[in-house]
């Protein structure tokens, strides 16, 4: 544990790849619904209490088993009664949303490189949107910024 309250994620055991798969899983899903920010605040606020949310899971597990994989929600709850598992959710949202985030600016980059190079009006004056290829967030997340290497100041 550091000086923050952080745990090093490296000395503790590690963690079970069901678990691992559904923390991913909800991560991603925090980043496309664009709730990162709120979702690392609310984590953050809670870690102190992480046993004691995880048995309110319990608590409401009928009502969740409508609405969710039983499964899947089962190795949740399991996965929040170990604080460290928080600090890898928290983690695993902050990489995704950093990954989003660079995928974001490429996009918009090329959209604005579209824009430049189009010979429509509409498009010069932003009533239509060029058509851009989406670039693969591989491709994104390795630095490769495709054929083009031009950087945009």
């Amino acid at each position: 544990m550091n000086l923050f309250g952080s745990q090093d994620l490296s000395e503790t055991e590690p963690i079970p790849d069901d678990e691992n798969r559904i923390l991913d899983k909800l991560a991603q899903r925090v980043v496309r619904w664009k709730m990162s920010v709120p979702a690392i605040i609310f984590l953050e606020s809670i870690k102190p209490l992480n046993y004691i949310g995880s048995q309110t899971m319990v608590f409401f597990e009928p009502i969740v088993q409508t609405l969710f994989n039983f499964r899947d929600y089962d190795t949740f709850r399991r996965a929040m009664e170990r604080r460290e598992n928080v600090e890898r959710l928290l983690q695993k949202i902050e990489a995704a949303d950093a990954v989003e985030q660079k995928w974001e600016r490429e996009y918009k980059r090329r959209v604005k490189k579209a824009r430049q190079e189009s010979d429509s009006l509409l498009v010069k004056l932003r009533l239509k949107t060029p058509r851009v290829e989406l670039p693969p967030r591989e491709e994104v997340t390795s630095g490769n910024q495709g054929d083009d290497k031009t950087t945009s100041a």
